[in-house]
């Protein structure tokens, strides 16, 4: 390839031809990707959601360690969950090293914080506008936690897509823990990173209009569910935590 142009070209026609090679790992990554998601959105929306609404003695220490959670390393991620992994380690037994579950366990580690530190915010936020209403009708936190959730339940839509996007997007720990094992273990991000090294640019290419487009049908999915909001509501425009 001379020309970036002949590379974009190339790399269309990869995407446009179905490539197997390059399809088989956009499948993989996505569900790597999916299955991260689920689990950590499971655990951090309900968690999020309960530290907006409790209070405890030792809250804002827990809050402060959840915030510097969002800034660690993912290749830091990687190496604890490759500690934990390794024959050595005390989940060794399980023999996940170099796994699909390798993968779906250091994705969820580094998007659990993500979701939880969010969803506290959207349903924090809720709770000062109208959560004394709740309380004044006998709601419990648990109870407030989850009706005041599910009130924001289209702004904490924007947090699944924003969790999906930071899963998505991770190459540090799933090169780690994955190996980027050529049919087996190689994402989206590790395959863009080999074969951009390689000098396979097209393929390379390729693979980030894929995961471009992904992100972008996601965010036009809940801007179309918001603007329905919007006209169902019959409300201005909704705003959220993007």
């Amino acid at each position: 390839m001379n020309t970036f142009a002949d590379s974009v070209s190339t790399a269309l026609q990869l995407v446009w031809a179905g490539d197997a090679a390059l399809w088989s790992v956009v499948t993989r990554s996505l569900a790597v990707s999916a299955t991260a998601c689920l689990i950590a959105c499971s655990a951090g929306l309900l968690l999020g959601a309960w530290l907006a609404s409790a209070r405890f003695p030792g809250r804002e220490w827990v809050l402060t360690v959840l915030n510097t959670l969002l800034a660690i390393p993912s290749v830091v991620v990687g190496l604890v969950i490759y500690l934990l992994l390794s024959r050595s380690g005390p989940l060794g037994h399980l023999g996940w090293l170099f796994s699909f579950q390798a993968m779906v366990l250091a994705q969820s580690v580094l998007v659990l914080p993500l979701v939880t530190a969010l969803t506290r915010q959207v349903v924090e936020d809720a709770d000062r506008s109208h959560g004394e209403q709740l309380r004044s009708m006998g709601a419990g936190t648990a109870v407030r936690s989850l009706l005041l959730a599910w009130d924001e339940r289209y702004a904490l839509l924007t947090v699944v897509i924003t969790a999906f996007g930071r899963a998505v997007s991770e190459v540090g720990a799933v090169m780690i823990v994955g190996g980027n094992i050529d049919g087996f273990t190689r994402v989206m991000t590790t395959a863009i990173a080999l074969e951009t090294s390689k000098g396979d640019l097209p393929l390379a290419l390729g693979l980030g209009i894929v995961l471009l487009a992904v992100v972008l049908l996601l965010n036009a999915v809940v801007s179309g569910l918001r603007r329905w909001r919007e006209r169902a509501d019959g409300t201005g425009p909704v705003v959220v935590l993007a």
